[in-house]
């Protein structure tokens, strides 16, 4: 009860801090299994029904550093919810009462298997609100998140494409070292945003996969901002230095982060097009 109480708090005092903000986020929970998946949720005024989101968070988390993750989240949820969309953010890390997993070594909720389910299971939620139009769910994520969604529509013979997969997926700056081993492919069309400088997740990785993935997959575009970084798309964030990271290009676990207004800006306008398709 304390977690739902405290990222409510954080994430709906954000929500509200903007002049032009959504209405702030409603707290719930979807039963999966033996977990109850808390998540936040987001909705356009009105009826709908209206496309809808599945918002995958990074390795830090739904409610960490409040006024870095819960801040982009609510910046991203503002954007879409004013173009229409519904938008639910699962908390893989929260609901399992693990805290940020960004210097984790050895993590016990997995961007391939754990979160892939956490997606669906959001997905399938969605698929049930009278307000939603079922054929038309996205997945986007961030870091791991993206990860996690690339995962999640990654072809297979275990699932098949039909009316209520995925729309479509857009995944901002993932590691894609593990998924270009795996020879991944979509099975919907997806939208790969990265920086040239991210030296937490390089770009050169994720274009060596969408490379590998052409012509076996469904449509796979990959944008790569010029000299931005990491998390390029958080609102007022001066590029600074992390360390003891995992799974960083650097073995030392630093790596760099922060707003490059020229992808930003390109992105708030791209990813909502792409989603609406």
């Amino acid at each position: 009860m304390a977690y739902r109480t405290l990222a409510f708090v954080f994430l709906a005092a954000l929500a509200c801090s903007e002049a032009a903000a959504s209405p702030a986020p409603e707290q719930i929970d979807i039963a999966d299994g033996n977990l109850v998946l808390h998540a936040m949720l987001y909705r356009p005024d009105g009826p709908g029904p209206f496309p809808a989101i599945v918002a995958l968070h990074n390795c830090g988390g739904l409610t960490q550093r409040p006024n870095t993750e819960a801040q982009l989240y609510s910046k991203w949820a503002d954007k879409l919810v004013a173009d229409g969309f519904v938008v639910v953010f699962p908390d893989s890390f929260g609901s399992r009462g693990l805290g940020s997993q960004c210097r984790e070594r050895h993590r016990t909720v997995h961007a391939w298997r754990e979160r892939v389910g956490d997606a669906n299971a959001a997905r399938l939620w969605l698929q049930k609100q009278s307000y939603v139009r079922g054929d038309h769910v996205s997945l986007l994520g961030w870091a791991n998140g993206a990860v996690a969604a690339l995962w999640a529509i990654r072809l297979n013979t275990a699932v098949q494409h039909d009316a209520g997969d995925f729309r479509s997926a857009v995944a901002f700056y993932p590691s894609c070292r593990r998924l270009l081993r795996s020879a991944w492919s979509a099975r919907v069309p997806s939208l790969i945003l990265v920086g040239s400088a991210d030296d937490w997740t390089p770009a050169s990785t994720c274009q060596q996969m969408v490379a590998g993935a052409r012509g076996r997959s469904a449509h796979v575009q990959i944008i790569i901002y010029p000299e931005a970084h990491h998390e390029f798309d958080r609102a007022n964030s001066p590029v600074r230095v992390r360390t003891g990271l995992v799974n960083t290009a650097d073995p030392s676990g630093r790596a760099h982060g922060g707003t490059d207004p020229a992808a930003r800006t390109d992105a708030f306008k791209r990813v909502p097009q792409w989603l609406a398709r």
